[in-house]
């Protein structure tokens, strides 16, 4: 393994000179810019603009340009020199808890090695005694022009520093979250830690690969042989609105578990927000016959009512056909003359 970098951890007044190598490596498919018309390498020339002409790499210097337009060039030997106490040498500056650095801060890691046999006895108090407080070492270290914080902790027994970039060049996250109060049920809660259990089982981190590099070196192996390039169905839309999440969860942790029946805890949530379900929608049966009831009872109150009315006319007209025949009876008989004059006469 081809050594990274050289110099010592400084531990308080105890020195260990050590080697760092390369932790992780790549494993990308080399691309190469080409013209599309032919196929022909395109490769990116150095031109100097004022002598309008290539200049080789031996040429080339970093510059800075000024906001005033002017240019300072820095050489390698300028770099090289800069007053960093952090150049050779990874200070530790602290030991912390772990969960007090934000893995967003996290960048490259490099494993730490011995520089020669003098250095394994320090190394491993160091190691051990991170081991044995759970904690991590806070340190600064200058990798070829750029000075980063770093932390060193242990894997596999072997101590690894792990660069970071600098708490201000963290962005903050302010107005990406939902900004609105969102109330998640304690049942939509329990079925969504179902599932991440069942998600969860006889996981293997080392059995993932990269689906895409495969996909890549299918399509480059069919053009290198001329056959059809090999293309996937496409996937459906995802829903962008979910109407249901109790459903949607249910129905994730039944496909989760390959459609086999829910535990005893997995039932109990789903017949737990299955009764609440009901009564936190509206009801429009029962309005429904509610509305039917009140109907029914104006109904039956208008029959009354008209029931009513007719009692009371039929008793009008009944009180006043006796009243009239109690007037008739009550007037005063005819004098003989008028009924006299009131009788027919005959015609002889």
């Amino acid at each position: 393994m081809q050594t990274t970098w050289k110099g010592t951890i400084s531990f308080g007044l105890v020195s260990i000179p050590v080697h760092l190598y390369s932790a992780t490596q790549e494993h990308d498919v080399a691309l190469h810019q080409v013209h599309a018309k032919d196929g022909a390498r395109v490769r990116m020339k150095r031109y100097c603009e004022r002598e309008e002409k290539e200049v080789p790499y031996a040429e080339i210097a970093k510059g800075y340009e000024s906001p005033d337009g002017r240019t300072v060039t820095l050489s390698d030997a300028d770099l090289a020199d800069l007053p960093l106490p952090s150049k050779k040498v990874i200070d530790v500056l602290a030991f912390v808890d772990e969960g007090e650095i934000d893995p967003l801060m996290f960048s490259k890691a490099y494993y730490v090695g011995v520089a020669d046999k003098a250095a394994a006895k320090p190394y491993a108090l160091l190691r051990d005694a991170l081991v044995e407080s759970g904690q991590i070492a806070v340190t600064k270290i200058a990798l070829r022009t750029r000075e980063s914080p770093a932390v060193l902790r242990v894997h596999d027994g072997t101590l690894v520093l792990q660069t970071c970039i600098w708490p201000d060049e963290v962005r903050p996250a302010t107005g990406i979250a939902p900004e609105e109060n969102v109330t998640v049920r304690p049942q939509e809660l329990k079925m969504a830690r179902s599932l991440m259990d069942t998600l969860s089982e006889d996981f293997d981190l080392s059995q993932l690969h990269d689906d895409y590099q495969q996909a890549l070196q299918q399509v480059i192996t069919a053009r290198l042989e001329g056959v059809e390039v090999p293309h996937e169905e496409e996937p459906g839309a995802a829903p962008d609105n979910v109407i249901d999440l109790m459903e949607a969860l249910r129905s994730s942790l039944r496909q989760a578990k390959g459609g086999r029946a829910p535990a005893e805890g997995e039932r109990a949530a789903e017949e737990a927000a299955s009764e609440e379900a009901p009564a936190r929608k509206p009801a429009p049966r029962k309005r429904a016959a509610a509305k039917k009831t009140a109907e029914a009872a104006e109904g039956t109150g208008a029959a009354k009512r008209t029931t009513t009315r007719k009692a009371a006319t039929s008793a009008k007209s009944a009180n006043s056909v006796r009243s009239t025949k109690s007037t008739k009876s009550a007037e005063p008989p005819k004098s003989g003359r008028a009924a006299k004059s009131a009788a027919p006469r005959k015609v002889s």
